[in-house]
């Protein structure tokens, strides 16, 4: 059965005051498409979790669509930190769970499996753990192990309410190849009570049929299916297109100011109508086809 449906269509589907985990990792593999549709349709008190905090969820932020974030830390790299996020915090108005990478996909985990907590040794001691013990509701604690009686650190499970899973490869009905690096993906898609796969490409089942080992996303996990070439840009897909360096200096500027980030909104989220839009105000054609991946180096 086709699980095909616009972004429009499927962003619809998520209420105000869901919690959504993200895909993306600092400038790769970000849902970009997916926040621009998120804050054009003006969804609120959304909660977000992220591996490691990405421009997406940076723009999701600026844009007042976010109350919470669930996160692993995280910058833009080399075009330097999330400014929408830390002025948030900064100003209290962006609730925070700051965890490590390792713990965020133990909590995904625990989700996965559908356990009530999941035991961890990496945070003992640091002060990660002593902002999670402040945190309300509690989403740490500890218990004694039944077997040696020794005190073990546990978190609180992650079950978003949908995953967005952005892949270079799916079939109509949701199976998708989840190429190159995968981070905590493949966790928050077993976790979540939903998940919306954003494809690069949209092939037969036949073809995925002929590589099975490739499909990391089985399609029974999937609700709708969304087909939106370059939907990461400015941020890059492995073995479909690099970042583009030019478009995320030009967002990481305007993004130091609320006045800066709102000119930016009024132009390229609230001034085109879709993602297609989008990409002929950025360059079009001439501009995407620089960004093409290198076959032999995937970027």
């Amino acid at each position: 059965m086709s699980k095909v449906t616009t972004l429009a269509e499927a962003v619809s589907t998520i209420p105000d005051g869901a919690h959504v985990a993200l895909p993306g990792f600092a400038t790769a593999r970000c849902a970009m498409a997916f926040a621009h549709e998120v804050i054009r349709q003006g969804k609120k008190k959304l909660t977000v979790s992220q591996c490691v905090g990405a421009i997406d969820a940076d723009i999701l932020v600026g844009a007042g669509a976010v109350e919470r974030i669930i996160y692993g830390g995280g910058s833009r790299g080399r075009s330097g930190q999330h400014q929408c996020l830390n002025r948030a915090i900064e100003a209290g108005t962006l609730a925070r769970e700051e965890l490590s990478s390792l713990s965020m996909t133990f909590r995904y985990l625990a989700g996965a499996l559908g356990l009530p907590f999941i035991p961890i040794r990496s945070l003992v001691g640091s002060d990660i753990l002593k902002e999670l013990q402040e945190v309300n509701p509690p989403v740490a604690g500890s218990l004694k192990d039944p077997f040696t009686g020794e005190d073990w650190l546990v978190l609180k499970p992650l079950i978003p309410d949908v995953t967005i899973a952005l892949v270079q490869v799916a079939d109509e009905e949701g199976n998708a190849w989840l190429l190159g690096p995968r981070w905590d993906n493949e966790e928050q898609i077993k976790a979540a009570k939903q998940t919306i796969v954003i494809t690069e490409r949209l092939v037969s089942t036949e073809m995925i049929r002929r590589e099975p080992d490739r499909t990391r996303v089985p399609g029974f996990r999937v609700s709708q299916v969304v087909h939106l070439p370059f939907s990461a840009h400015p941020s890059s897909v492995y073995q479909a297109y690099d970042f583009d360096k030019e478009h995320i200096k030009i967002y990481a500027e305007a993004s130091k100011t609320p006045q800066g980030l709102k000119e930016y909104l009024d132009k390229y989220v609230y001034g085109v109508k879709d993602h297609l839009e989008y990409l002929e105000l950025v360059g079009g054609i001439k501009r995407l086809t620089e960004l093409l991946a290198d076959p032999a180096l995937g970027y």
